[in-house]
């Protein structure tokens, strides 16, 4: 008998077996557990290659001190921004700051990194990155990272416009984030995802395998250039202390992992020359975190890891949408401003809301787009006038007059001021005033800060 026949013989005695075996009643072999090598404690998700030293020095705590298991998702491979070390751009930058980044995490240790795929977009419009990332591609990658790792902590870029916090990029990676750790239980969600395969040794399976997972915190960060907002809202880690495990400072350590980014200018560069020369100013400041939210109880300052339990907890749906009450005429900060104002309340993260009142940063000779929403609910056609108040210097380039709305209509109007070419660095205030007859007047303050550096608006 030729070795094919053998093979169809054993292939029939094997079936003839099973089933006899199902007949019988007898155990089936056991469901495979998560792969373990992929589990991890902290799970964090950022934008661009770099993006994790913002809290190297927690991350060496966590992992040196308390053995937490971490993994990275980089929403970018970092493609847009300059190159200290060479002239590659573009595509070719971004394949050496994945490299760098790969490097960088294994230093601590971290092995487990993926990368979205999204282009980097320059800019502070969060929406607009959403767009270029492909948000619904983004996030169910994102989904499918969380059911694979599995982590009971999410840390993320801070959901909110904020003057300094100037890459829209990195507010992108934090609804993802955000949105992530409320879907990822659910089964509905991406259920392709979490069905079992047909047969997990064969080939051409239509489904995922992952099972549906719950996060139970999520903690955000921020780069903006002012901090006082953040005091008392989480906890802060010194980065002063030093590690018993590896005899450092806590700044050290993360100085050492953010040198890899040498193409970075503004990162690497700086951590390389602070490590050559032993001075380390600029890079002590402790991290801090803002709460977001938890599914397992704590203190909003306490530890990161307090009440959090072993194993998984059962899904738990965020709040969702739900549309204002209507009223007469009513106006809002549109854009982003007013996209967090629904998401932070969709998300059950309204706190986030109370950190800040609406500000950004802009240079000197450039143009501050300032959106309103003009919302109608009555029964009428109204006219509402826009103008607004500017510091001593600034120039309206066009948004402001009539504007007229049906009953039940939106009227997105788009304010461009032009700013002063010659300003010392300080904050302004931005009014704009909706004036409709019969109506209270709207005032809609925006703070200012002028400063050097700033992505374009």
């Amino acid at each position: 008998m030729n070795k094919f026949w053998l093979h169809i013989a054993a292939s029939a005695a094997l079936f003839t077996g099973l089933c006899q075996g199902a007949e019988n009643g007898s155990l089936q072999p056991r469901t495979p557990a998560p792969d373990d090598r992929y589990k991890a404690d902290i799970l964090l998700i950022v934008a661009h290659p770099d993006d994790e030293t913002e809290i190297g020095g927690y991350l060496a705590r966590a992992i040196y001190e308390e053995h937490k298991r971490v993994a990275v998702i980089f929403g970018t491979r970092g493609n847009g921004g300059g190159n200290s070390m060479g002239m590659a751009q573009a595509a070719a930058l971004g394949a050496e700051r994945e490299i760098e980044g790969r490097k960088a995490l294994a230093y601590f240790g971290v092995m487990n990194v993926w990368f979205l795929g999204g282009p980097d977009t320059p800019g502070q419009d969060v929406l607009r990155s959403l767009e270029t990332w492909n948000h619904g591609n983004a996030l169910w990658q994102a989904v499918r990272l969380v059911r694979l790792t599995r982590p009971e902590v999410i840390l993320t870029w801070l959901p909110l416009y904020s003057a300094g916090e100037n890459h829209g990029d990195h507010q992108a990676a934090a609804v993802i984030a955000t949105e992530a750790f409320d879907m990822a239980g659910d089964p509905t969600v991406f259920p392709e995802q979490v069905t079992a395969p047909r047969d997990r040794n064969g080939i051409s399976n239509l489904t995922e395998g992952l099972l549906p997972w719950q996060p139970q915190k999520i903690y955000y960060f921020s780069d903006a250039s002012h901090f006082e907002f953040l005091d008392g809202k989480g906890p802060q880690y010194s980065n002063q202390d030093v590690s018993p495990a590896r005899g450092k400072a806590y700044y050290k350590l993360a100085a050492e992992e953010m040198a890899f980014h040498l193409t970075q200018g503004d990162s690497g560069q700086v951590a390389k020359t602070a490590v050559e020369k032993n001075d380390y100013t600029g890079l002590m400041d402790p991290t801090r975190f803002v709460f977001g939210k938890s599914l397992v109880g704590g203190d909003i300052t306490g530890d990161i890891f307090q009440g959090v339990v072993p194993g998984p907890i059962p899904y738990a749906a965020p709040p969702g949408y739900r549309p204002p009450e209507p009223q007469g005429i009513s106006a809002e900060l549109g854009g982003p401003w007013a996209f967090y104002r629904r998401f932070w309340t969709a998300h059950g993260i309204d706190r986030l809301g109370e950190l800040l009142k609406p500000e950004v940063s802009v240079g000197v000779s450039s143009r501050l787009s300032l959106p309103v929403l003009i919302h109608n609910k009555s029964k009428e056609e109204r006219v509402a006038s826009v103008t607004v108040d500017m510091p001593e210097g600034w120039k309206v380039e066009r948004g402001t007059g009539r504007y007229a709305s049906g009953p039940e209509e939106t009227v997105p109007v788009e304010l461009y001021l032009a700013t002063p070419s010659k300003t010392e660095p300080a904050w302004h205030t931005v009014t704009v005033h909706v004036e409709v007859p019969g109506t209270p007047a709207i005032d809609l303050p925006l703070k200012v800060k002028m400063e050097p550096g700033v992505l374009p608006q």
